[in-house]
């Protein structure tokens, strides 16, 4: 058996009924050219074969001690982990996204390896999709991506073992060494993470002190207005989603001299703000995202390797570009002070600054005194097209993670050319979600107007093909 680490073992503590902490992703393929109706029947029939699992998939959670670890279940069962299921008809992406709202909401089985996959037939055309989910204690959004796109090809001609039977380069659960280090050497590390960690929780501690006194775009702890995002959830889910042309996204920040990823901040920010003015309860306040900081680049760790920023989205601002640059205000003052900090200083940092939040959603202040609004998340995906066993891979979407007093998670992730914008929320607490995905759209071509850009129409229908599910 293998401990989890404080970070890992933190999601299974964290989880309850309404509050399931796995993390998804839903892609959309087309079959190969002349392939027969039976062309996802023969793909499972193939994926069949491989009815063993290899690290992680085949690993379950027990708690030993007060402690959690991971250990091999012996009575593997693949039929329980992959299920094949159609869509009722007229089977449209809006039934697609019905489906997955419904099967998100489900808890894993702590009995079995926290992971499911869904097979799903029925689009029209004769696209099917995938949805697969798993535990965020086992990996984070970023290794999944990466673990998922590692199962497929650049080229219609190869095909790979599925997923769960294709080594990774490291699994998330890997040791760096097989043999365990020595008494001086574990003195050693415990000493030189030592120097990291505690600036870390000091600067985090700080933060939270320093919050009364912060003004500008400088987003700390408890600057966030209360808001109808900020309250207890129920298990139910909704999820919408739509896709963006990357090099849309693009031409606003070379022209506003912003990054991608604070133009989709921006994005966000409107139609958020779109969303409340609807709802009409927007705060005076701007709005504070949590946007999860990935450091897999600076280690070979296993595990949740993320720090975060915390990001002022100046939704109080009416005009886009002043809102733009306040994000970008923002978000600069961030990641300022997390690029001089070392790997465990940043996550020690992050941990600590949003350390009361538990003791929030356990006395119920969270509702009245959030730390943050919501979490927005950005995921980066291959640029090159992939293909699974021959079918084409042709639209991507993340499906994270809401929780009590956070019921509203938007994650992005990039597929080739285009950003695939998901949207997860209770389905009580965050009424008409899918119309998020229209002020999604306003919010773009809204930037693009006000700078003079102007999507070409064409263009503009192609990449903003709405996908959503009926209202009830």
């Amino acid at each position: 058996m293998q401990a989890l680490s404080p970070t890992d073992s933190a999601f299974l503590w964290m989880e309850t009924r309404n509050q399931p902490m796995h993390v998804a992703g839903l892609n959309i393929y087309t079959p190969p050219p002349g392939s027969a109706p039976d062309y996802v029947s023969k793909l499972l029939a193939d994926w069949s074969k491989h009815a063993k699992a290899v690290a992680p998939f085949n690993l379950r959670p027990v708690l030993r001690m007060g402690l959690w670890y991971w250990e091999e279940d012996e009575e593997f069962e693949l039929d329980y982990h992959l299920r094949h299921v159609a869509l009722p008809q007229p089977g449209r992406i809006r039934e697609l996204l019905a489906m997955v709202s419904r099967i998100h909401g489900n808890l894993l089985d702590r009995n079995r390896p926290l992971w499911e996959t869904y097979v799903i037939e029925g689009l029209p055309g004769g696209r099917f999709a995938t949805y697969s989910k798993m535990h965020h204690a086992l990996i984070d959004g970023v290794t999944g991506a990466r673990m998922v796109a590692n199962a497929m090809s650049v080229n219609a001609t190869d095909h790979k073992a599925p997923v769960w039977a294709l080594p990774f380069k490291q699994h998330p659960t890997a040791r760096r060494k097989a043999t365990a280090p020595g008494l001086l050497e574990q003195l050693g590390n415990l000493a030189k993470a030592g120097k990291e960690i505690l600036p870390g929780v000091g600067s985090g501690l700080w933060d939270i002190v320093r919050a009364a006194y912060a003004d500008g775009a400088t987003a700390l702890p408890f600057q966030a207005p209360p808001t109808p995002f900020n309250v207890e959830i129920s298990g139910s889910r909704r999820f919408a989603s739509q896709s963006y042309s990357l090099a849309r996204l693009r031409r606003i920040g070379e022209a506003t001299g912003a990054t991608v990823n604070d133009v989709t901040l921006a994005i966000c920010a409107g139609a958020l703000r779109e969303y409340l003015i609807a709802q009409a309860k927007l705060p005076k306040k701007p709005l504070v995202a949590m946007v999860p900081v990935s450091l897999h680049g600076e280690t070979d760790a296993g595990g949740n390797q993320v720090s975060l920023l915390l990001a002022s989205l100046g939704t109080h601002l009416a005009d886009p570009l002043k809102r733009l640059q306040h994000i970008v205000d923002s978000t600069s003052q961030a990641k300022e002070r997390l690029t001089k900090m070392p790997r465990l200083q940043k996550m020690a940092h992050g941990i600590t600054s949003i350390s009361p939040l538990g003791a929030g959603i356990v006395t119920g202040t969270a509702e009245k005194h959030p730390l943050f609004n919501l979490v927005i998340s950005n995921v980066p995906g291959p640029r090159e097209k992939l293909f699974l066993n021959g079918a084409r891979l042709d639209e991507v979407y993340p499906v994270s993670i809401p929780t009590h007093y956070l019921a509203l998670n938007i994650t992005i992730s990039g597929y080739g050319d285009n950003l695939g914008f998901g949207y997860i929320a209770c389905r009580r607490s965050v009424p008409a979600l899918q119309r998020m995905l229209d002020y999604t759209h306003n919010a773009i071509t809204e930037l693009e107007g006000a700078l003079g850009l102007g999507a070409p129409a064409a263009k503009a229908r192609k990449t903003a093909r709405r996908k959503t599910q009926p209202e009830k």
